[in-house]
């Protein structure tokens, strides 16, 4: 069975556009997982801990026959392979993936939360996700994606750095999936 589900990409250590990149094509190597929408990135101040650089923000929506825990592994060797090294709570990372829908599901394992649990405080993924999924109604807060987005308090943090368009896509290795917004 083929589930929908978004994922959020950051990065704010060194190339942070390649990190982002890397992500990308790291899901897109993985025969269970079609990326069908990449978002634009979006350039946002640190949260938690502030004192490091700005972040590249950015969402993608997948299809997978993955579990949401075997996709969860694969979203943390993605990470391992970027060479992710988890020190600080929400310190500086190369890269970091996180499982913020899985269908309309909600989950609460030791693991894994989905949704995830602060994203609908965060403009920094709202934005993204709702330039892919206004429409979506969200599990648990049952509301739509842009209207969430809409109450934000930080909307003006979150800045456009690349805009999503089709010459975009050809910065990522296609690997005969289709790329479509």
């Amino acid at each position: 069975m083929t589930t929908e589900a978004y994922i959020a990409l950051g990065s704010n250590i060194e190339n942070r556009m390649e990190h982002l990149k890397s992500g990308v094509t790291g899901l897109m190597k993985h025969s269970e997982i079609k990326v069908v929408a990449v978002s634009s990135v979006y350039e946002t101040a640190p949260v938690g801990y502030t004192n490091q650089a700005s972040f590249l923000n950015m969402v993608v929506k997948i299809q997978t026959t993955h579990s949401s825990e075997h996709l969860l592994d694969c979203l943390q060797a993605i990470e391992q392979a970027a060479g992710r090294k988890r020190e600080i709570v929400w310190g500086p990372r190369t890269l970091d993936l996180d499982i913020l829908l899985y269908s309309n599901e909600i989950i609460h394992t030791d693991r894994l939360s989905v949704p995830h649990p602060r994203m609908f405080e965060r403009a920094f993924v709202m934005v993204p996700l709702n330039e892919l999924a206004p429409s979506l109604i969200l599990p648990v807060a049952e509301e739509k994606v842009e209207t969430i987005t809409t109450r934000l308090s930080d909307l003006k943090d979150v800045k456009l750095f690349r805009e999503q368009t089709s010459g975009i896509l050809d910065m990522f290795e296609n690997n005969s999936n289709d790329l479509h917004k």
